[in-house]
């Protein structure tokens, strides 16, 4: 079973890569674009990495991940010129299948789920799997061709830009902090500020730490071990709180940064590129209050209910 999870996990990162390969040809095409060979330099890296990094020496791919940041850095990465969405066509047959636009969305998250709960290739194969049901759906449904779907990924792909590695390198760091003791040193810094015992300022510090992690690295996920370990375990499990409310209300807590910050490519950069936003921290600006206020709401959660 494992030897058919790693295949099939492969395999998707190899198709990722053929799309950004493909990015790559486009960008290259694209002649209006001032920034076109850095640009589909970046994405022929991305799809090296993708395609064929597991075969590559460690060495070779922070090497590659370094020259794809200096790109950036230098502003080599552009959108250039894309072929835009015929609206006449999309609004034809938005109008032909009505609400049923929603399927191949709500299609991706059962399959996904189902596979990762009842079968024993999981969650990353379960979307993988999903994520092409989907698609074959989603062209069913509209008569799409094979043109039309090439058009629109790459619409999507190139859109994103750069901020489409930014979740890999988040987590990826997440991992550095975890390995480095970040979470050790967290807990004997706050220590020596704030007493421990006092259970409402141990709730306090958790939530709000995990949220300003989050915001940080962009990442609830790489945030949570963490944080848990430096603050969550010593400040309140270790004070009577129970080890389930604390982590489940922790997790969420940190998805409240989540709503914050621009490093959450996925949730708040991803809608303005596709957008076309003017404002780049436009989706923020709107998720602010909620997230301050639902911050609080997991506060007072933890504080009755983990003890």
């Amino acid at each position: 079973m494992n030897i058919l999870i790693n295949n099939l996990l492969l395999a998707f990162y190899i198709l990722i890569g053929l799309f950004f390969l493909a990015a790559t040809v486009e960008s290259w095409r694209d002649k209006t674009n001032p920034a076109r060979w850095g640009t589909g330099l970046f994405w022929l890296l991305l799809a090296i990495l993708f395609a064929a990094g597991q075969w590559i020496p460690n060495e070779i791919n922070g090497g590659i991940l370094l020259i794809i940041a200096l790109l950036s850095l230098l502003k080599q990465v552009r959108v250039g010129k894309i072929k835009e969405l015929d609206e006449k066509i999309a609004n034809q047959t938005v109008k032909r299948i009505g609400n049923w636009i929603f399927l191949p969305s709500i299609l991706l998250a059962i399959l996904a789920l189902v596979i990762a709960q009842f079968t024993k290739l999981g969650g990353q194969v379960g979307i993988g799997i999903a994520a092409i049901i989907s698609l074959i759906v989603a062209m069913v449904l509209t008569k799409s061709s094979p043109k039309t779907v090439y058009e629109d990924t790459q619409r999507m792909v190139r859109s994103v830009g750069s901020a489409g590695v930014l979740p890999q390198l988040l987590a990826t760091l997440g991992v550095v902090f975890t390995a480095s003791g970040v979470g050790k040193i967290t807990a004997k810094a706050i220590s020596g500020l704030f007493p421990v015992g006092n259970h409402l300022l141990g709730v306090c510090l958790y939530c709000i730490a995990m949220a300003v992690f989050t915001a940080i690295m962009g990442n609830a996920f790489a945030a949570f071990a963490v944080i848990t370990a430096g603050i969550g375990i010593p400040f309140v499990v270790a004070q009577g709180g129970s080890p389930v409310v604390v982590a489940s209300l922790g997790m969420t807590a940190g998805y409240c940064g989540t709503l914050m910050t621009p490093m959450a490519a996925n949730f708040n950069t991803l809608p303005v590129a596709l957008m076309e936003m003017q404002d780049p921290l436009g989706v923020i600006k709107q998720q602010f209050p909620i997230a301050i206020s639902m911050l609080v709401v997991h506060i007072v959660l933890m504080y009755f209910l983990a003890f």
